[in-house]
């Protein structure tokens, strides 16, 4: 199996054109204004038109309402809504029927107890996305480079794609992979060089590292 590699948190069309190029699965780009990448719509649909098929488009969102979706849908055209907020997996089905895309929802973890309400999202998202639980009093549930025992997921039986975030870099990623066995990673923080300043080489690196790893994962 491929391993899926995700770029998030892209704002320029120079960042967008290396994760592009460096050979990114998918690029993500987010929809919350206390985020520092948080995007216009404007921005959302001139960067959309540059990926032209080349990756899949994901939009980030937290806790949004429908006509804020509806605003990024007709901005962007993503392919997946990634679910970031306090969503129930009522909301959830809702949002994917309404919409017809692929959903993604993203799950805390801080300790085995946090993937108690997994069954419940596995029943109706498409894909999950394990990241860091964020501290007490964080503005935003993630891109705040702070890992989560990788551990917490081994031997995780889940039928759904699922992707781990949350404080990767191309130090780690290989290490991430190896002990969760995910089929996808996610990075946002890890590739910049200030908050939502992504930077051209750590994007590169990243994505070189994540193939290694999936190179020996193969082995």
């Amino acid at each position: 199996m491929t391993l899926l590699v995700k770029i998030c948190g892209l704002s320029t069309r120079e960042t967008l054109d290396a994760a592009l190029a460096a050979g990114a699965d998918m690029v993500g780009f987010v929809f919350f204004p206390p985020s520092p990448r948080h995007l216009a719509l404007e921005t959302a649909r001139e960067l959309g038109r540059q990926v032209k098929q080349r990756a899949t488009k994901v939009a980030l969102t937290v806790d949004a309402d429908d006509a804020t979706l509806e605003g990024i849908v007709e901005a962007l055209a993503p392919d997946i809504l990634q679910l970031h907020g306090h969503e129930t997996p009522a909301r959830v089905a809702a949002i994917k029927r309404k919409f017809g895309r692929e959903v993604m929802k993203a799950l805390p973890v801080e300790r085995a107890a946090d993937l108690a309400p997994l069954s419940g999202y596995a029943a109706i998202a498409d894909r999950i996305l394990f990241d860091a639980r964020p501290p007490k009093g964080a503005t935003r549930p993630g891109g705040l480079g702070a890992a989560f025992d990788w551990h917490l997921l081994e031997n995780l039986d889940l039928k759904l794609p699922f992707m781990v975030s949350g404080g990767l870099h191309g130090g780690n990623v290989a290490d991430a992979v190896r002990v969760t066995r995910a089929g996808g990673v996610d990075v946002s923080s890890g590739v910049e060089s200030a908050a939502g300043v992504k930077d051209i080489e750590m994007i590169r690196d990243f994505i070189r590292a994540a193939r290694l790893s999936e190179e020996l994962t193969v082995r």
